[in-house]
């Protein structure tokens, strides 16, 4: 079987976030398609376990599906800066709290049909109080979850993006649970 073969990348948008293409690929059989890409930098996400066992989370706006979610901590990579550190960094940022024990759990790629968006998500713990450092347009409340409370809020659809559900899932299994 003959391989796909991108012949041509057209930059079409670029974003803050993520940069846009017009790809054009030449099929197993011979012939071409035209297919969207888009390319993102990267991101970690962090699952934050409080003494007691709660989960810190954040809830926040979310422009695309329009609505309020509730997610474990994330963000995007910085130039130069590995997913742990971003984690890490994220913890502090969104939640106030630092951690000197992370963890990697997975990664996943977001959305492979039209993306290369890769997500590393790591647990922390041995939480340590410090203080919030949002971005001046992220406004984030922090609530605290039991894992079994999330469980059930993702398999009732309150909790629906991805990387939370990926990570809540891995790391239940992580703990045996």
């Amino acid at each position: 079987m003959s391989e796909h073969k991108r012949l041509q990348r057209n930059l079409i948008y670029k974003g803050h976030i993520v940069n846009v293409y017009e790809d054009t690929m030449q099929l197993p059989d011979g012939r071409t398609a035209k297919w969207d890409f888009i390319e993102h930098k990267g991101a970690a996400a962090i699952i934050p376990v409080d003494k007691d066992g709660k989960i810190i989370m954040v809830r926040q706006y979310r422009n695309a599906p329009e609505q309020y979610t509730l997610e474990i901590p994330a963000g995007g990579l910085n130039p130069g800066e590995d997913m742990k550190t971003c984690a890490a960094r994220e913890l502090e940022e969104e939640t106030g709290y630092r951690s000197e024990k992370v963890e990697h759990l997975l990664d996943i790629y977001t959305t492979v049909g039209f993306c290369n968006e890769k997500i590393g998500i790591y647990c922390a713990y041995d939480l340590i109080p410090s203080e919030q450092n949002l971005d001046e347009d992220e406004y984030v409340a922090i609530e605290k979850y039991s894992l079994d409370e999330l469980v059930s809020l993702i398999y009732d659809g309150t909790i629906m993006d991805g990387k939370t559900i990926s990570g809540i899932l891995a790391y239940k299994n992580k703990m045996g649970l």
